[in-house]
């Protein structure tokens, strides 16, 4: 659970906007979204192995300027 403490003068607004940053550097719409559904162990390897392959493509162009 995410606590926000307001300090002194701060209206619901700036409230919000910090629960939300913390919300979103912590990732856990991600992991909510992650956990939806249940994914084989072999489907998790596969995806993992396409991102790294897929970031690696990526480095190697910026590279070749």
């Amino acid at each position: 659970m995410i606590i926000v403490p307001i300090e002194g003068k701060m209206s619901i607004d700036q409230a919000l906007k910090k629960h939300k940053l913390k919300f979103s550097k912590l990732k856990i719409n991600e992991e909510l979204r992650e956990r939806q559904y249940y994914k084989k162990g072999s489907v998790k390897k596969r995806d993992q192995k396409k991102k790294a392959i897929y970031l690696e493509n990526k480095r190697r162009e910026e590279g070749d300027f």
